[in-house]
């Protein structure tokens, strides 16, 4: 009998030890475990065939790589030799054990010997730290998260005594943790504000939140600052309220942004209320919005009986009809236009103007409303009038009368517009009252003299359009600029025509001038608004895109840490799990479209690196994004170009390369930037579907307005080649003087 038990295998025989092994241990909360020196499992408490997820009949008697692995047996083979040979062998590690993956295992190992004191095998005691290492990191995730914020992210508990400051905190309040740890909540807050914090305490108290409150706070030095308070409870384990947690954004370069915003409004309705002309401005709903005060003077009403609609009480009821649906048409075709109708003046007089108005562009180039300008024209329209009447007169009278001459020169004198007769040899022989008060001289000093004589300054150009006209010719400028000796600017508008005699030949020149120096004027004046205007959108584009960083993508780094706790205290609840996952998931994808949103709004390389790396970057990144190859490539651009030029073009081309990767089709788009003659050029090109261009400037959606509007306030010019099927190019110059710019790097 004693021979039989002695040929038994190793496992059998220590089966009686084992039973007792496994009652002793059977309420133990580790795994444990007997092998034998052939490295086979001789016993297994319950616990541990649980954490294999095995039986204990799975588990007894098989090859530890059988149960563990082949990799989890090669991991552990050091400590399973070193416990051979008779020492105890413990370690923490990760290892990858078959059937439950990769899991971190504290582990200790104690050998076990027969009765002559050899080593047989060992008895191991494993602990799973999986969960523990876990929470460990997210805890230091979570730590450093907190410090590395530039947002102060401060705990207090119920009492409103600080327990903890991150660094954040010491950078806006001024504070070190050593300084306000244990002190109260309240050398944050300016005394008379001391209820405000009482009472968000009794709402924090109550179980509620406070989100986004806006209030000022104390500086160590004294010094207030602006912040944005977002309050939260902190739980225990047993969800009872233990203290809140505070994260105050420092929100004083937004309010000063919004200051400066609300100074810039007011410079422009500044600078619009003193302008010499009548401004007016309407909404996307073709209703009228805003009135300059010099509109409002000359029609004597106010502004709440001008807005909407109300200004059309002021035309003349027969010009209203006509004006309304050249307003409408333009409006819906999103085309400049210009038109002329009687506006009733504050003194009850109809008085004629001339009204011109343009699309108003937000800085994305979408459509935000009109804005025009009007100026009184009747002075014109009555010298047209005259001028019609004179030709009129003419052909009446040149069958009937030979005293033709003399009733012309009696008109010519008293007609309310610069008329100008002259011979052939350019001596005056009749002028209006009108032509000598814009050239301030007297019929005596001009009639009988030469023209040329009188004004010796008188650009050649116009001495042979003279020319012309006493060859027959009817010649006509709408405008025209005269640079004169004394340094003065003259903008006229002009028609030359022949007078005949009473035998049919051409007896000299009859000249009508409008001086519009004024309306140029105040043309220059228009334009300087939409700079204004361009210059105000920029700057709105930049506080929306840091808004969008700053605030934005804090806020949704935060949500993703509350969903890694929440994942964290989920339990194995798989379902739950992948939510979160999910969840997560969606997070990141918001936060890169608000990354990418941010940049296209107001791009920071355009600012700091110049427009060649803006142009390189943002082609790259819309390449990365679309299924489109942009090909870039720059030749000797100067880094340092003015501001509004990089500006201008960096805009033009974004529009340019939307538009190629929305509407064109096209799986290749080509932009180029050089320099070439102290000039710098943009071109975007693609062989894609192409569009009609007037067509195209006639609607909306492909920002060309915005483009040729751009290009115009930087001096430049832009040439859109494109028809259907036949691709697009766009090409854009705008002049550079690159000595000036070596000068100012020059210091």
């Amino acid at each position: 009998m004693r021979s039989q038990i002695s040929e038994k295998p190793a496992w059998k025989r220590d089966h009686l030890s084992a039973e007792m092994l496994d009652v002793v241990t059977q309420q133990m909360a580790v795994a444990v475990a007997r092998c034998s020196r052939d490295f086979r499992f001789l016993w297994a408490n319950q616990r541990y065939a649980d954490w294999l997820r095995r039986s204990p009949e799975d588990i007894v008697g098989h090859p530890i790589p059988e149960v563990l692995g082949a990799e989890a047996f090669q991991a552990l083979l050091p400590s399973f030799k070193q416990v051979l040979a008779g020492e105890n062998a413990s370690y923490e590690e990760e290892v990858n054990v078959s059937g439950i993956g990769k899991r971190w295992l504290s582990a200790t190992y104690t050998p076990t010997r027969n009765t002559d004191g050899t080593v047989d095998g060992w008895v191991a005691v494993v602990l799973d730290t999986t969960e523990k290492k876990r929470e460990e990191e997210a805890r230091f995730k979570h730590v450093a998260i907190v410090e590395s914020s530039e947002d102060a992210i401060i705990c207090k508990d119920l009492n409103a005594i600080i327990t903890s400051w991150n660094a954040g905190a010491q950078r806006i309040f001024g504070y070190a943790e050593a300084e306000v740890v244990g002190q109260p909540i309240t050398i944050l807050i300016p005394p008379e504000l001391l209820d405000e914090e009482n009472t968000i305490l009794e709402k924090l108290r109550a179980g509620g939140r406070v989100e986004h409150h806006e209030t000022t706070r104390l500086k160590k030095s004294g010094e207030r600052v602006e912040v944005s308070l977002v309050i939260g409870p902190i739980k225990n384990s047993n969800g009872r309220v233990v203290g809140f947690s505070k994260i105050a954004r420092d929100i004083t370069p937004r309010k000063q942004a919004e200051a400066a915003l609300r100074e810039s409004e007011g410079r422009f309705r500044l600078v619009a209320d003193t302008a010499p002309v009548l401004i007016w401005m309407s909404g996307t709903d073709k209703l009228c919005t805003y009135f300059n005060k010099s509109w409002l003077d000359f029609t004597g009403r106010s502004l709440e009986q001008e807005l909407g609609n109300g200004w059309t009480e002021g035309v003349h009821p027969d010009d209203l009809p006509g004006c309304l649906s050249t307003y409408t048409q333009s409006f819906d075709h999103r085309e400049k236009f210009k038109m002329q109708y009687r506006l009733r003046r504050h003194d009850g007089e109809y008085r004629w103007v001339l009204d011109i108005g343009v699309p108003r562009l937000n800085s994305d180039g979408s459509f935000a409303g009109y804005i025009g300008s009007l100026v009184d024209i009747t002075e014109h329209k009555l010298a047209e009038q005259a001028l019609q009447e004179l030709n009129r007169s003419l052909e009446t009278q040149a069958a009937v009368t030979q005293s033709r001459e003399e009733l012309l020169k009696i008109f010519v004198k008293n007609v309310p517009a610069g008329v100008a007769m002259l011979d052939r040899d350019m001596r005056y022989l009749q002028v209006s009252d009108r032509w000598c008060q814009d050239y301030s001289a007297t019929s005596y000093q001009l009639l009988g003299n030469s023209h040329y004589e009188l004004f010796p300054d008188i650009p050649s150009q116009w001495k042979g359009l003279h020319q012309r006209v006493l060859q027959g010719e009817v010649l006509r400028a709408d405008e025209d600029r005269w640079d004169r000796e004394d340094g003065s600017t003259v903008w006229t508008r002009w028609e030359i025509r022949p007078w005949r005699t009473s035998a049919g030949d051409i007896g000299g020149i009859l000249i009508f001038a409008e001086n519009i120096t004024r309306r140029k004027q105040m043309e220059q004046a228009l334009s300087g608004l939409s700079r204004k205007l361009i210059e105000s959108q920029e700057q709105e584009r930049t506080r929306i895109a840091r808004e969008l960083h700053d605030d934005v993508s804090q806020q949704l780094a935060l949500l993703a840490v509350e969903l890694d706790q929440c994942a964290q205290s989920a339990g194995h609840n798989p379902d739950l799990h992948s939510r979160l996952d999910h969840a997560k998931g969606r997070i990141s994808e918001v936060g890169k479209d608000v990354q990418s949103l941010s940049h296209q709004l107001h791009s920071s390389k355009l600012e700091y690196l110049g427009l060649v790396a803006a142009a390189k970057s943002f082609c790259k990144e819309t390449s990365e994004i679309s299924d489109v190859k942009i090909d870039f490539k720059e030749d000797r651009v100067p880094r340092t170009l003015p501001n509004e030029v990089s500006l201008s073009l960096f805009r033009i081309m974004q529009q340019a390369v939307h538009n190629a990767v929305e509407h064109s089709g096209a799986k290749r788009v080509e932009v180029r930037l050089w320099e070439q003659s102290n000039e710098v050029h943009l071109m975007v090109k693609d062989l894609g579907q192409g569009f009609d261009l007037l067509s195209a400037m006639q609607g909306a959606g492909l920002g060309l307005t915005s483009m040729r509007e751009r290009a115009r306030l930087v001096n430049g010019i832009i040439a859109i080649d494109s028809k259907p099927k036949g691709g697009t190019t766009i090409h854009v110059h705008v002049p550079f003087d690159s000595s000036r710019q070596l000068e100012r790097l020059a210091g």
